[in-house]
């Protein structure tokens, strides 16, 4: 029991401190000086080989886009129709 307690209490204390000066660290530390240029914009820029062209549109239905035609009917195979209903 006593080397299991001296494991928890010393040994696993090593991070925590570990983490608590790392956060003290990054607390005292100064922002860097970012000097103005004039071609830097922040990011990273992508040049397009193309300029992008928009979507092509769905042909109009008729002179005045009509509403779509109606699906054709339903056809039901020979096995269905040959199917009754038995007692």
């Amino acid at each position: 029991m006593t080397w299991g307690f001296l494991w928890i209490m010393v040994a696993l204390k090593i991070p925590l401190a570990a983490l608590i000066y790392i956060v003290w660290w990054a607390i005292k530390q100064e922002p860097e000086e970012q000097t103005p240029s004039n071609d830097d914009d922040g990011g990273i820029k992508r040049n397009r080989r193309h300029p992008r062209q928009p979507f092509p549109r769905h042909p109009r239905r008729g002179p005045h886009g009509d509403a779509p035609p109606q699906p054709p009917a339903r056809v039901r195979s020979v096995r269905a129709k040959a199917r009754t209903v038995g007692h």
